[in-house]
């Protein structure tokens, strides 16, 4: 007997291939897997700051985008007559069971897991397995493992994952102290380019901050701290200040393009001092 679940998602799976039919949506008809790719990623950044807002409501709308632009891709790839999106969910299935023995298969397994690192260490085994038995993986481990990391993802997170990877194979500096000077020296290295004068050619301070970036990517690491995360919780920290700040200037009737940045910098640090003090 199927449960509401089971109902919901076939009735979406109907309702895309209604709309993509010959008497659906012009829109939705001309779609193609390559023009979804920005909705796609649009969805995920919706669903993640969904998440970070702690709004149940939005987060479940956002979900249902996030499903919908999955089985839009899938109806395009059934058309092509690439695989459906049973064979999807039966994908994700079996990889789910294969890589978790110890729930599923627990008389193939003499260990069970009792810590989330030794439950990632039986996963990354099986899959490296996997690999190897796919003919995916080379024998230059390293390499391959590398360029597998996605060039579509975001920078700050692409970087992070590169970092762990080599990391993983002892590539990496021993001590956080290691790390800082390795930021304070590219920063040095950056201030000169930028102090030599960029004139119309920037490309070699482009190299050097986004080597500075990188660094700064390793230290997240080591540290266990997402970049992306990190950055996201700056950015929205600004935002607020900001429009405190903003506000806090109309009150008194003056706007911040009428106010000096003497005035501005005095503001922002009251209202840092006051967040401090809650």
């Amino acid at each position: 007997m199927k449960n509401a679940a089971d109902k919901q998602f076939e009735r979406l799976v109907q309702i895309m291939r209604i709309l993509r039919g010959p008497d659906g949506c012009p829109w939705d008809q001309e779609q193609t897997r390559s023009s979804l790719r920005r909705f796609l990623l649009e969805e995920t950044y919706e669903v993640i700051d969904a998440i970070d807002s702690n709004n149940p409501v939005s987060l479940r709308e956002e979900l249902g985008d996030y499903i919908f632009e999955a089985v839009f891709v899938a109806q395009l790839s059934e058309e092509a007559g690439d695989f459906s999106i049973g064979d999807v969910l039966n994908t994700v299935c079996e990889k789910l069971i294969r890589r978790h023995p110890y729930v599923f298969n627990k008389k193939s397994i003499q260990n069970i897991p009792t810590t989330s690192e030794e439950a990632l260490q039986i996963w990354k085994a099986i899959k490296a397995e996997e690999k190897l038995a796919s003919g995916r993986q080379s024998s230059v481990r390293k390499v391959q493992t590398l360029s597998d990391v996605p060039s579509a993802l975001p920078a700050l997170l692409r970087a992070y994952k590169i970092n762990s990877l080599a990391a993983s194979v002892g590539f990496d500096w021993k001590k956080l102290d290691d790390s800082i000077n390795k930021i304070e020296e590219e920063v040095s290295e950056l201030r000169c380019e930028v102090e030599s004068g960029l004139g119309d050619d920037k490309l070699k301070a482009e190299i050097e901050l986004g080597d500075l970036l990188f660094t700064i990517v390793n230290l997240a690491r080591k540290l266990e701290i997402e970049p992306e995360s990190a950055l996201r919780k700056s950015t929205e920290k600004f935002i607020n200040r900001f429009e405190k700040m903003e506000k806090n200037f109309n009150r008194r009737g003056c706007s911040l393009l009428e106010a000096s940045l003497t005035a501005m910098d005095k503001e922002w640090d009251l209202i840092k001092s006051q967040e401090q003090e809650v």
